[in-house]
């Protein structure tokens, strides 16, 4: 059974410099398993296929790890993405049976955006865009950032929306007032960037961008980043209130598609199944930050048919990203 994971991460040692640098000094403060993660991320060559290998792994969508470029103003965000996109197309070149790249953009300016996603997809095969959350506070509902999501759906380039903290303002309000570890873990990765993502797509859904881009296409991560629980509660902001043409659940079962991505939770998987159907469901192992070897085990045990596993495996994957 192939198997093809699509939210695998990587850095490049300018990012590293950059809005990197950040994370980068806490892993080598803290050392272990943190610093380990950081020196994988900066394998993109035989370390990283012997890893794939021995999990069983055969194709990683690759995009870069967070913040992205997303907090970055217009000029530095430019530079990066070129640089970080310039890195990945020669990762590809060398092993282009073993990974694909989603293309880093610089929202801040949208119309470099739209060129560079064209850029990529045309010139070098990039297969869609990783876009790390809001831009300093502003989301993809804003129609600032329309341009993107215009270019998107004329490549038929989907967008892969990776958590990011929420801006700082609800951070203090929301999450404040604790030790600042128990701050930092619960504003991000422990629930607040979930949550955030959330947030964020449902703004994209009654902002109307749906309407206006029929045929645009997101995929999510962490089993739906806890919509499939809300789904259909948020069906009570109907379409005489939200003035969209279809009910919420409408768009989120046919405009977005959702990954495993180190969310190796069962009972939270039945509820996406139930929720949007296998079809919208996909493979993914959030490497380094998730263990590739235990994604595997966790798709096998999966309480879906035969057909259903491989679709969840790479078909759905190859049908999305032309793989």
């Amino acid at each position: 059974m192939r198997t093809i994971t699509l939210e695998e991460h990587f850095t490049t040692p300018k990012f590293l410099e950059g809005p990197g640098r950040k994370r980068k000094e806490q892993a080598e403060k803290a050392g272990g398993r943190l610093a380990k993660v950081f020196a994988q991320l900066a394998d993109v060559g035989a370390g990283r296929l012997a890893e794939m290998d021995a999990a069983g792994i055969d194709m990683q969508v690759l995009s870069l790890t967070s913040p992205g470029a997303e907090q970055s103003d217009a000029a530095d965000a430019i530079a990066l993405a070129k640089e970080a996109n310039d890195f990945l197309a020669d990762v590809v070149s060398k092993h282009p049976q073993r990974f694909a790249g989603l293309a880093v953009l610089p929202t801040a300016a949208p119309d470099k955006a739209a060129a560079e996603l064209e850029l990529r997809v045309h010139r070098q095969k990039f297969v869609g865009a990783v876009i790390h959350g809001h831009n300093r506070g502003r989301y993809l509902d804003n129609k600032f950032f329309w341009p993107i999501l215009e270019a998107a759906e004329k490549l038929n380039a989907p967008i892969y929306l990776h958590p990011t903290p929420p801006p700082q303002g609800v951070i203090d309000i929301s999450y404040g007032g604790f030790a600042p570890a128990v701050t930092d873990m619960f504003a991000a990765s422990g629930w607040g960037w979930h949550i955030e993502t959330a947030v964020h797509i449902v703004r994209i859904v009654l902002g109307g961008v749906f309407d206006r881009f029929p045929k645009l296409q997101f995929v999510i991560g962490h089993l739906g980043e806890a919509l499939p629980f809300m789904l259909p509660r948020l069906d009570s902001m109907a379409p005489s209130v939200t003035k969209l043409k279809q009910p919420i659940s409408f768009y989120l079962r046919n405009n977005v598609h959702y990954t495993i991505s180190g969310f190796n939770f069962p009972a939270a998987f039945l509820d996406l199944l139930l929720e949007v159907g296998v079809d919208h469901i996909m493979f993914s192992a959030d490497h380094p930050y998730a263990s590739m070897a235990a994604a595997r085990a966790f798709l096998e045990q999966l309480p879906v048919s035969a057909a259903d596993r491989e679709r969840i495996a790479h078909g759905n994957a190859e049908k999305l990203f032309g793989l």
